[in-house]
């Protein structure tokens, strides 16, 4: 037939792409990425976008005080979560529409190759580090100032920051620096290298104790966890968001049973009684809560549950 070598000729390139197809679906490597890391919701008028700076595996059973590692890994096994736990490390920016705010800026390269990714995620949140206003830190602790510096550099250089005195009176201190064991000099260490800076260019303000910052968004004392620990309260058109900073830290048996700690806690007992004073007061009134180690987002609300409190995350949505 006149057509047979043309169908010969369309079969064999068919039979060519098929294979050629095949192959390259076989080959296709894996990325092993995740999508930009923030989330967005609307809290009365107000935008928040909670900012991913990665996770970092902690080894959680050896660092929780007041229970022992066999309970640890009984409640993270319920949840089939391996140990050592990765951990995320949340920062929060809030638009109330007139200022840009962050809270909290990551640990860039202070506490491990896995973090530092927050700067990138304000910028696929449609955001840039020079937009930011004010910036306000729960406390001085590397994973929530690392952020504020990349070498020499300003990240955020049109922002004034802000924190609690007594904070800056403890981890910027030369004498408390010199007196601190050796495990302990880096946290201050981090501390004067991310904040003096800021200090040196007249951008630092602290404030003492509960202070409204701008409207709508106050700081609330809530020391143990560090010295001058603070969390922040947003509220807008009678909706709130209360950001615990690390009033927290592990959701899998602290939500069950406040009164456990982890030794980050400079003051033990404060610790605990602020965390238990902050979870009662959130189940109590069933307003946002959210904490920089939860899971990102790290947003959510407490239930009272028996003798503890159950977590509930927020459900995803799309800001309308």
């Amino acid at each position: 037939m006149a057509f047979e070598p043309q169908l010969r000729g369309l079969t064999a390139a068919l039979a060519a792409s098929l294979a050629l197809l095949g192959t390259a679906h076989a080959g296709a490597p894996q990325v092993k990425t995740q999508a930009p890391g923030y989330y967005r919701l609307m809290v009365g008028e107000f935008e928040i976008t909670a900012l991913s700076d990665g996770t970092v595996a902690l080894p959680v059973d050896k660092i929780l005080m007041h229970t022992t590692p066999a309970k640890v890994a009984k409640a993270f096994a319920a949840q089939g979560i391996a140990l050592p736990a990765e951990t995320s490390v949340n920062g929060y920016l809030v638009n109330t529409g007139s200022k840009l705010v962050l809270v909290d800026t990551g640990a860039a390269g202070l506490f491990g190759p896995t973090l530092g990714k927050l700067v990138d995620n304000l910028k696929a949140a449609g955001y840039q580090p020079e937009q930011v206003d004010e910036i306000y830190i729960t406390h001085f602790h590397p994973d929530h100032v690392g952020g504020l510096m990349n070498g020499e550099q300003l990240v955020f250089p049109n922002a004034v920051v802000r924190a609690d005195q007594k904070d800056v009176d403890f981890w910027l201190s030369k004498t408390n620096f010199a007196a601190a064991p050796a495990e302990a000099k880096g946290f201050f260490q981090g501390a004067m290298a991310s904040l003096n800076p800021y200090i040196a260019a007249g951008k630092f303000k602290p404030f003492d104790g509960d202070t409204e910052l701008v409207p709508g968004v106050r700081s609330h004392a809530s020391h143990g966890h560090t010295a001058g620990h603070n969390t922040y309260v947003i509220e807008s058109q009678g909706q709130k968001l209360v950001l615990w900073g690390d009033l927290m830290h592990v959701g899998a048996v602290q939500f069950a049973d406040p009164s456990i700690t982890i030794q980050f806690d400079t003051d033990q007992k404060a610790a605990a009684l602020q965390r238990k004073a902050a979870y009662a007061d959130a189940a109590k009134n069933g307003y946002l809560v959210a904490a920089a180690h939860l899971s990102f987002p790290g947003i959510g609300r407490l239930r009272a549950e028996g003798k503890g409190y159950a977590w509930m995350p927020v459900n995803y949505s799309v800001p309308r």
